[in-house]
């Protein structure tokens, strides 16, 4: 079998033009820091544009909400422990 019109390598250039991989890019949550994909709630905190949309927590099991308040507690004190200011001790053991 022959092929009556034989495409071209500039035609199948061309085609394949549209063919390219974009990478995915990401952003961080202005609430607990995750990686998101921009314009989408936080899967990690379920906050949007600083608000709260999603009630994650409510969504999990009884094991998994503990350990998920646990990770926003400790994330919280950190926010707040960040604020003060380091004294010689404690740059001493950074």
């Amino acid at each position: 079998m022959v092929v009556r019109m034989r495409h071209t390598k500039s035609a199948r250039n061309q085609r394949r033009a549209h063919h390219a991989l974009v990478a995915v890019s990401a952003s961080r949550c202005s609430h607990c820091k995750a990686p998101v994909q921009p314009h989408t709630v936080c899967r990690n905190c379920g906050y949007y544009k600083d608000r709260q949309v999603v009630d994650v927590l409510a969504k999990l099991d009884k094991k998994e909400r503990k350990q998920k308040e646990k990770e926003l507690h400790a994330h919280e004190t950190a926010q707040a422990q960040g604020g003060q200011e380091l004294s010689a001790e404690e740059l001493s053991h950074k």
